[in-house]
């Protein structure tokens, strides 16, 4: 049994969707970062960065903080969606990391400034938004080759589609006309049903064969 500690965001919402595709039981709870839940002391002790998501193995007595470890830790432990052999196996790893280390930080810096600095930064939303549009641009140049990231649906796509399937709402601002072959594969993972579970995790409408959303402690 996995118990995940997540929250309503792209982050979060990567281990919610590998735990379905994977049929893989799992009790969700919620960490509200609004409400600075993530800096509760038992928290704390189970993802040493404050950070959500974090998994909690229980039958290995294993907690796992970061996103991409627990994309990796979980396709391991049910030997699905990570490939075994060694070109495939670091050509899906690439990708992951560059969701780990661009799609994800970029992304979110120009949400962040779009939304929540405390006054308008001309500058950085700028420069944000250049870096996602140029992130998108490698995407779609890799997805005019291969129907997805490294090959094959992975968890490199898992880590990466809460991002993209944000970049045109106001949070983000961004538009697609200029990467159809990243609308195409945006298409591909919204019809998937794991996809569909996983990005409604912690919502009212969520529902789940593997899932169950732990109670509240009053």
């Amino acid at each position: 049994m996995i118990d995940l500690y997540t929250f309503t965001t792209p982050n979060g919402r990567k281990p919610a969707i590998l735990l379905e595709e994977l049929e893989m039981p799992y009790t969700i709870h919620s960490v509200n970062i609004g409400k600075g839940e993530q800096f509760d002391p038992d928290f704390l002790a189970i993802s040493p960065n404050n950070k959500i998501p974090a998994i909690v193995d229980r039958d290995n007595d294993l907690a796992v903080f970061e996103s991409g470890a627990i994309l990796i830790y979980l396709a391991e432990k049910g030997g699905k969606l990570l490939p075994t052999e060694t070109g495939d196996r670091i050509r899906t790893i690439e990708w992951l990391m560059f969701q780990m280390a661009s799609v994800g930080p970029m992304f979110g810096q120009l949400g962040h400034f779009r939304n929540a600095a405390p006054e308008p930064v001309p500058y950085a939303i700028d420069r944000y938004e250049k870096e996602a549009l140029r992130l998108l641009g490698v995407m779609e140049s890799q997805l005019a080759k291969t129907p997805y990231l490294a090959g094959d649906y992975s968890i490199a796509d898992i880590a990466t589609f809460p991002w993209v399937a944000a970049a045109k709402t106001s949070y983000m601002g961004l538009t697609l006309d200029e990467f159809p072959q990243v609308q195409r594969w945006i298409e591909a993972l919204k019809a998937r049903p794991a996809v569909q579970v996983g990005m409604d995790v912690l919502k009212p409408n969520f529902s789940s064969q593997f899932g169950t959303v732990a109670e509240l402690v009053a």
